[in-house]
């Protein structure tokens, strides 16, 4: 680990931790994975908006959070931005369902949502 100008540490997989009370916790989506998804998912280069790309965005912060619920469960707070990041992205989801039926369906597959 070796730590940045900002005081928080970079870890051996890249990413950026920050220490709170003794323990380091990862921060949220850095830019490269941000880039990566809007890469990977993007109808266009350089689009953000599409549904596609947020719902792949909402899906990466849905991951870290419940990640990060496993290790501290009575994080009631990160709790509740989860299910609120959720509801989120079903919404969006309903949206591209309504919309385009193909879209949403390899999306889905493609993300793993639905077993």
């Amino acid at each position: 680990m070796s730590r940045t100008l900002s005081g928080s540490v970079l870890a051996s997989s890249g990413r950026e931790l920050r220490q709170g009370r003794g323990t380091f916790y990862e921060m949220g989506l850095t830019k490269e994975k941000k880039d990566e998804l809007i890469g990977k998912f993007g109808r266009a280069d350089g689009d953000t908006g599409s549904a596609e790309v947020q719902v792949a965005l909402l899906t990466e912060r849905i991951n870290e959070l419940t990640e990060h619920l496993r290790t501290h469960a009575k994080d009631h707070h990160s709790r509740r931005g989860l299910l609120m990041l959720v509801g989120k992205r079903r919404r969006m989801l309903r949206y591209l369902e309504r919309h385009d039926l193909e879209r949403y369906r390899s999306l889905v597959a493609e993300l793993g949502l639905r077993r």
